[in-house]
């Protein structure tokens, strides 16, 4: 059997030149520069920016386009709780649009539906590896001047329509972390081709140095003038969202078999979707043709419950009996989680957020959806592995289609026997 470590390339070699280097900061390496460059190449942008996860790359363009107190930002209702968190983060205010039912990304129409005077940003998320609906969106940001901000951790090299996605909006932002396409633990990186938005971006995760440039990480200046005592360093707020070198080598690595984790997930999704063919009950995420869907994770809406009587948890845990290696739920609607729904976040800013509450009901579609989906992973490294569980998702078809008919041939007895 083939080695199933996620690391199969130069990680090891990369990191042992980054400590052979003593060089282990960003701001005096060449590491993440170059990962910069090579992943903004790749995936078809002007600017790279390198990130310690993908959810500092969403605060810093929330930051880099002026999001402030009492600014309105719409994301979508199925996400998870970062694009609300960054927003807050922003002392902005969290909308939420409703999702397509068929594919579970943002409605183009509910965005609309939900912009006001105040809204100052979009932010769109490619559920499980689906592009979202571009030419839709990007009609409404161009007919409004509201910015997109392109949410693609889960989503690698996908293309809409023949454009890469990520290139459509004002930022696209990727995540690093463990279970994405490419990983090194934790990190991130957004890419933009507006230069001026690369700059501000870049000095808002970077401590805000008035030195740092749209393609520069690394705080540059005579040696003289930037040790003298009279040298003023900053002329912005920023935070310290930089990735270190280790992990900009990591990351570098992976980028280097970019396609061929990508393509691992594909193949490992399309195992899966063979094996829940003709099953009614199992509705995959729809891909339109137009799309390219990289699949983070196969997202699968269960409707078991209503066709065979059998809940999302009596499937998983027979799944799982038979070899399965879990099923996921979808996290819950962002406004629904504790955070949101008590309103603790409002202490942050009071003045802001005192009239702002979520409660159930607000999008209808994400909160039934999010109830029934099933969420497999497609990150095997051996797709033997993958075609493993796949059977095992076959079997438990099986062992339902039989209990079903089972069930139905009683019915019928007792039918017949009392009318």
């Amino acid at each position: 059997m083939k080695n199933t470590s996620k690391y199969l390339g130069n990680e090891e070699k990369y990191i042992m030149k980054v400590l052979n280097s003593e060089n282990w900061s960003s701001t005096e390496g060449s590491w993440t520069g170059k990962l910069e460059r090579e992943f903004a190449k790749k995936f078809e942008s002007k600017h790279g920016i390198a990130f310690n996860s993908g959810t500092s790359t969403m605060h810093s363009a929330l930051e880099a386009l002026g999001i402030g107190p009492g600014d309105e930002v719409i994301s979508p209702a199925l996400s998870v709780i970062m694009n609300t968190s960054t927003t807050i983060h922003a002392n902005a205010v969290p909308v939420y649009a409703d999702i397509l039912p068929d594919k579970f990304t943002i409605d183009p129409e509910d965005i609309e539906r939900k912009i006001t005077k105040r809204t100052k940003a979009i932010m769109i998320v490619s559920v499980y590896g689906l592009p979202c609906e571009m030419d839709e969106i990007m009609a409404i940001s161009n007919k409004y001047g509201i910015p997109i901000i392109e949410d693609n951790a889960e989503c690698f090299l996908s293309r809409y329509k023949g454009k890469m996605v990520g290139t459509f909006g004002d930022f696209a932002s990727y995540s690093f972390e463990n279970s994405k396409h490419l990983s090194c633990g934790e990190g991130g990186m957004i890419i933009t081709s507006n230069t001026d938005l690369a700059r501000k971006c870049r000095k808002s995760g970077g401590h805000g140095f008035k030195n740092l440039q749209a393609d520069e990480g690394r705080v540059k200046a005579d040696l003289d003038v930037f040790q003298n005592p009279n040298y003023k360093r900053h002329d912005e707020i920023g935070w310290n969202y930089r990735l270190s070198e280790f992990l900009s080598a990591i990351a570098l690595a992976q980028l280097e078999r970019i396609d061929e984790l990508v393509n691992l997930r594909k193949a490992s999704a399309k195992i899966f979707l063979d094996a829940i063919e003709g099953c009614d009950y199992l509705v995959p995420q729809f891909t339109p043709s137009y799309s390219d869907n990289s699949y983070w994770a196969l997202g699968i809406k269960y409707e078991g419950k209503e066709k065979i009587g059998v809940s999302w948890e009596d499937f998983r845990r027979q799944y799982m009996m038979r070899g399965g290696d879990g099923i996921y739920g979808a996290w819950s609607v962002p406004y629904l989680e504790p955070v949101m729904s008590e309103r603790t976040f409002a202490k942050r800013l009071p003045s802001v957020y005192k009239n702002v509450s979520y409660k159930k009901g607000l999008c209808p579609v994400a909160e039934e959806i999010q109830s029934k989906l099933m969420v497999f992973k497609t990150n095997y490294r051996n797709l033997d592995l993958a075609r493993e569980k796949a059977n095992s998702l076959k079997q438990t078809i099986e062992y339902f289609d039989r209990e079903h008919l089972k069930n139905q041939d009683a019915d019928s007895w007792d039918n017949a026997m009392w009318g």
